[in-house]
């Protein structure tokens, strides 16, 4: 299988926030475009909780990226104007440095010895790779979701590194309910007894924790309107039926079983629990003497587009106006979009005809 992705050493030791550090540490990253001479061009993007830098198809890896509709000559994000740049988060098992990774103190995988992961962290790290690009400031720095947090982290501890940003359905500050689902999806991994105190292998995989934690995530990126409106009360064929007490008997349970056996095994679980954690953890407000508009104008960029969904139940619509009042009081000209795509808080990765025209509009006129 062809792979794209290239890797920054990050300083050792790398500091962490919360206590610790990592030795010997990188992170993954792939780029599309090309470095202007004057290096002015450069976008990059910061990625939700389980994605990785394979955003888009590129020369060296043809496959299909998460954005895939989204980067590349002529779309959205224009690989002809842009060079263009994805960093796996730290922490994460898709290239970079985390809880599955092999401690160089001890020759084992660091497993609950990494240490505490913030988005800070991930921040910093993503900021390592930028500048060993020899990127100063870059143009534009979208993030998505949990990457959205990370590009706050990454705009408010690196003054004057960034011109303008694009924030796809995010938050400055996780809300009780997000906290709340976060929580269960760790405890779902956590009480499975192959999770072992985190320390599994492939033949003894926390599976059943890893597929009821995807189901609740699926469930939350999504909305009430797309359930009914994909499933409604459809019963599944009975010979497609669970025979067992209580088993599958509705097509939306299919759905999400099948959502969740695609998922189990591609993402390592120690790896989920400390991002998801992390993801807790990020406030704004500690920047703004606990407060988040205080902190959001901490963040100095010319211009901003705020995107939003009415129904993201995970990242709802008023936390993306409090981004875009916040960025606006920091005296940045900021664009507001709210759109009413029924696919929740996945839309970014669904919707696409309408985030390209918000995106790409924004981009083009930068």
């Amino acid at each position: 299988m062809s792979d794209a992705r290239r890797y920054f050493a990050l300083p050792s030791p790398f500091a962490m926030k919360r206590g610790g550090e990592l030795q010997g540490a990188r992170v993954a990253y792939e780029t599309w475009g090309t470095l202007n001479p004057a290096r002015d061009n450069a976008v990059l993007i910061l990625t939700g909780l389980s994605p990785s830098a394979h955003a888009a198809s590129n020369a060296e890896d043809p496959s299909d990226g998460w954005w895939e509709a989204m980067i590349g000559p002529g779309k959205a994000i224009d690989t002809s104007r842009w060079f263009v740049i994805c960093v796996n988060s730290l922490g994460s098992d898709k290239g970079s440095t985390c809880a599955a990774s092999i401690n160089p103190a001890t020759g084992e995988p660091y497993r609950l010895d990494f240490p505490e992961l913030s988005l800070e962290d991930v921040a910093h790290a993503a900021h390592g790779a930028v500048s060993s690009l020899g990127v100063e400031q870059l143009a534009c720095l979208i993030g998505c979701s949990m990457g959205g947090m990370s590009a706050l982290a990454y705009m408010v501890l690196h003054p004057g590194s960034v011109r303008a940003h694009i924030s796809v359905d995010t938050a400055p500050q996780a809300q009780p309910f997000a906290i709340a689902i976060r929580s269960l999806q760790r405890e779902a991994i956590r009480l499975d007894p192959h999770w072992n105190n985190g320390r599994y292998d492939d033949g003894d995989y926390p599976e059943a924790g890893m597929s009821i934690a995807r189901k609740l995530g699926v469930i939350t990126y999504r909305s009430a309107m797309e359930w009914n409106g994909r499933f409604a009360r459809i019963r599944l064929d009975p010979e497609q039926r669970d025979d067992n007490p209580f088993g599958m008997e509705f097509e939306v349970e299919s759905y999400l079983e099948g959502h969740a056996r695609r998922f189990v095994h591609t993402f390592d679980p120690n790896s989920y629990l400390y991002l998801s954690r992390a993801s807790d953890w990020f406030d704004i407000s500690e920047y703004g003497d606990g407060s988040v508009m205080e902190g959001l104008k901490r963040i100095h960029v010319e211009k901003a587009m705020v995107i939003g969904v009415s129904t993201d139940i995970l990242f709802p619509l008023e936390q993306q106006e409090q981004i875009a009042d916040g960025l606006r009081a920091a005296g940045a000209e900021v664009e507001f979009v709210a759109l009413n795509s029924p696919q929740g808080h996945d839309a970014f990765l669904v919707d696409i005809p309408n985030y390209s025209r918000a995106i790409g509009g924004f981009l083009g006129r930068l």
